[in-house]
């Protein structure tokens, strides 16, 4: 196969093909798939593209945007994406992509957590990424190489010239004139969470490895509403557009207490709601619902398909039955620090755009739906940069093939002591001396004779916890609660 490209990226999400789309179709690009290209958190995205319904509204996004972010987020970033991203629902829509209207062609806005009016557009009720993710893949000219594993950057002195690949059965190096990390965050470091299988930190990993910075890890993001029960490793996402119009966070008599901790109640910023509920699950004992009952049968199955089809498939007689529901990690603000092009700082040919990237745009805790809208505003910013400098002479370099072994026999074990540590000490309540705890347990695994899969997890899981002990005060997603040891398990 061939193995020189003039464009190479890593991911197939919102971020990826978007990124693909944008680019010319005179250049060669190839397009690397971990599993199967809809195994992303796009494809499992609900609630819908946070964007600006009219000129007046960008200046409240941009609020509503730096008010969700705590104070963290970067204005800059976060003007960008409120003003570019009507650009780019536009673009889409020209493209062809259809989103939910009413009976007269009006697009139909929805609302959700911490926005302060109406916005969040949708499609398919609540398969919005499904949607928009079929129809990326189906405009897209360029192949992907499915079930592939990145192992490594081919990166020397500050210049990137590609990446190596496991692929069937084989250790290989494709090379590239550009690189696109588009792979999305951290989910699989976490017991509980709602991202695709695939999104286990391997490039931030493989970036720390190479001395490259990741910026703000210490905030992650959980959400307030997930069935946590069965076996998959993925929860059970139910989307916040529920809340938005009207799903109540109840305990089992039926009391809504989120209002005991925040006069929003279930529509606070989601670390907020997320808190609420560990907490009240720790100091009564009690479960925690989700009521459906401010909905019809008939309106909740054609405006939340997806939902009605997963519950009532499990055996909930929804929206009739109340939903079992516990926070689970969700999305990660950090990541892979770049500028607002996308380019990684100090690393020349290489990008980041999506998840994986940290442009401060969301702060210390992403305004809900603001990632797909991401997604979109900054591929296209990705594209951009490369189309004017994709024709600059580069010097083509050759590196080896050989690669550590990827997995040994005992990393399964160590995978799930990881997952488990991460959630009880570096999750939603954290406390200085179960972070130390949890630092000192990942450098010993760091130490074992292990895979490099595995210690790219745990390179990137000490990076969150370091980050964590560092911010030595309460903001946002990172929340330190001092005093007895709530979290042991």
């Amino acid at each position: 196969m061939k193995t020189s490209y003039d464009v190479l990226i890593i991911g197939t999400g919102i971020a990826g093909l978007s990124t693909a789309l944008a680019l010319p179709r005179s250049l060669s690009v190839l397009i690397v798939s971990k599993d199967y290209a809809w195994e992303c958190n796009t494809f499992y995205a609900q609630g819908g593209v946070a964007v600006a319904k009219d000129t007046a509204d960008i200046p409240l996004h941009v609020k509503d945007t730096l008010g969700a972010g705590a104070g963290h987020c970067d204005p800059e970033a976060v003007n960008v994406l409120c003003s570019e991203g009507p650009i780019a629902i536009k673009r889409l829509i020209n493209m062809g992509f259809h989103f939910d209207k009413d009976e007269d062609g009006n697009l139909l806005y929805t609302k959700e957590a911490a926005h302060s009016t109406n916005r969040i557009l949708h499609a398919g009720g609540d398969a919005t990424g499904r949607y928009i993710h079929l129809f990326l893949m189906q405009q897209l000219p360029f192949p992907i190489l499915y079930n592939t594993q990145v192992t490594d950057l081919l990166i020397d002195e500050g210049v990137c010239y590609g990446a190596r690949v496991f692929h069937a059965d084989k250790i290989f190096n494709l090379y590239a004139k550009k690189v696109i990390i588009a792979s999305g965050g951290v989910g699989s470091l976490y017991e509980y969470h709602t991202n695709a299988r695939t999104i286990s930190a391997d490039m931030q990993g493989i970036c720390l490895s190479h001395g490259i910075a990741l910026a703000d890890m210490e905030m992650m993001q959980f959400h307030p509403t997930a069935f946590v029960l069965g076996n998959s490793v993925r929860k059970q996402l139910l989307s916040e557009s529920l809340r938005g119009e009207g799903a109540m966070v109840v305990d089992e008599d039926g009391r809504r207490f989120v209002f005991d901790y925040d006069p929003r109640g279930e529509l606070a910023p989601r670390d907020v709601v997320s808190r609420a509920i560990f907490r009240y699950k720790q100091k009564t004992g009690k479960e925690v619902y989700l009521d459906l009952s401010a909905f019809t049968k008939e309106h909740f199955a054609q405006r939340f398909p997806s939902i009605y089809f997963n519950m009532t498939n499990i055996g909930y007689n929804v929206p009739e039955q109340r939903i079992p529901i516990s926070p689970a990690f969700h999305y990660s603000m950090g990541g892979i620090k770049t500028d607002l092009r996308g380019n990684v700082l100090h690393v020349k040919d290489l990008y980041a755009v999506g998840e994986c990237a940290n442009t401060g745009v969301h702060g210390a805790n992403r305004l809900a739906s603001n990632s797909l809208l991401e997604g979109l505003v900054f591929s296209a910013r990705v594209a951009e940069e490369i189309k004017q400098s994709i024709f600059e002479p580069k010097v083509q370099r050759t590196f080896s093939e050989v690669e550590e072994v990827l997995i040994h026999e005992n990393d399964k074990v160590l995978k799930n002591e990881l997952r488990h540590l991460m959630w009880y000490y570096a999750g939603i309540l954290r406390e200085p001396k179960n972070l130390e705890k949890a630092k000192k347990r990942v450098e010993e695994m760091l130490a074992l004779s292990i895979g490099k899969l595995l210690r790219l997890r745990l390179l990137v899981s000490l990076e969150i916890i370091t980050s964590a002990l560092n911010r030595k005060e309460s903001l946002g997603a990172h929340y330190l609660q001092q005093g007895n040891d709530l979290c042991e398990s």
